[in-house]
């Protein structure tokens, strides 16, 4: 049975007898090993190096260790892990430049530290970009479409007729419906952080921006709506379903109105006021432009001047001021009072 090498097992008389006796006294294991048969097993090796070598107990001297330089008195113990001085202390230990936890000197007078705007949020510059090349490549692929409803907002034609959209030009329409509720969102964005200049709960802008941005796309769901339930009961699907057709081309261009001036205020310091200008002759210049096709296509025939004023201002004017006095409110809550 093989033994474990730490266990010292009294060498057994076949190991012994293994190594010839004629020969001199062996000096080291090896030359033990050499001395026994080739067939010789791991336990019999074992017994034979235990014959020949018996485990003494190790003294190790109490001298002191004299090998050190002359003059530098007794060295130091190999326990201890502390430094000399001449190896932590040098000619530019004092130095703050040469430690790197430690500031350096200041030179000439702090400045104000940059604040975070939307013309340095990379975030908003890449989103900013986007909306630029899909507005640009969609408009080289429904160049004709916006042509043909330009051509058919202003002409007046009798009937239910009825552009045909295909399924390409409806989906960009989506999109452009979509960055127009981006544009929107961030306008808002920046005439709150211009006008308000409060801080808010969120640890980041972009929730802030986020927050606005649904409430944006909610209010134009929900006029979406409204329009299709009141159109479909008081005037018919096929009346409905021209004015919508016109409703989302109306809404799609006034996102490309607006993204220039969202541009020119964030990265040109445009100011807020022609800025807030601009803003509003678009929305009422949009307004203007629904109220007349509602006119066209509802009221044209009835020359019901009352009926189109109480619609407009129901479906129109109402959401629109809903809109801002929520965003309002919203903000109100959302920001930190000190």
């Amino acid at each position: 049975m093989l033994q474990d090498s730490t266990y010292i097992e009294p060498p057994s008389i076949v190991a012994i007898d293994l190594v010839p006796r004629a020969s001199a006294k062996p000096q080291t294991p090896y030359q033990v090993l050499r001395l026994l048969p080739k067939d010789a097993t791991p336990a019999q090796q074992d017994s034979a190096i235990q014959a020949w070598f018996a485990p003494e107990e190790i003294h190790y001297s109490e001298r002191p260790d004299t090998l050190h330089l002359p003059g530098e008195g007794i060295p130091r113990d190999l326990k201890d892990v502390s430094l000399p001085k001449y190896y932590s202390e040098n000619f530019f230990s004092n130095d703050t430049l040469y430690h790197a936890g430690v500031d350096g000197a200041r030179y000439g007078v702090a400045g104000d530290p940059v604040p975070e705007t939307m013309s340095n949020d990379s975030l908003i510059t890449g989103l900013l970009i986007i909306c630029f090349l899909v507005m640009t490549f969609s408009f080289s692929k429904i160049s004709g479409f916006v042509g043909r409803q330009l051509k058919d907002f202003f002409y007046v034609q009798k009937g239910d007729h009825t552009i045909e959209e295909t399924g390409d030009e409806i989906r960009i329409q989506m999109i452009f419906s979509v960055i127009t509720c981006l544009t929107i969102s961030m306008l808002y964005y920046l005439y709150v952080t211009a006008s308000v200049n409060n801080t808010f709960i969120f640890s980041s802008e972009y929730m802030l921006l986020g927050v606005i941005f649904l409430v944006v796309l909610a209010y134009f769901l929900l006029k979406y709506l409204l329009y299709w339930v009141v159109n479909t009961t008081m005037f018919g699907s096929s009346k409905n379903q021209k004015f919508l057709t016109s409703l989302i081309f109306i809404i799609s261009m006034e996102g490309v109105l607006l993204f220039p001036v969202l541009l020119l205020r964030t990265y040109f310091q445009f100011p807020l006021q022609s800025a807030m200008f601009y803003t509003f002759g678009v929305v009422f210049f949009v307004k203007f432009l629904t109220i007349y096709k509602s006119y066209v296509i509802f009221f044209n025939q009835k020359a019901l001047y009352l009926q189109i004023i109480l619609y407009f201002c129901a479906l129109e004017m109402v959401p629109l001021l809903s809109l801002w006095g929520g965003l309002a409110v919203i903000m109100n809550h959302l920001r930190v009072i000190f």
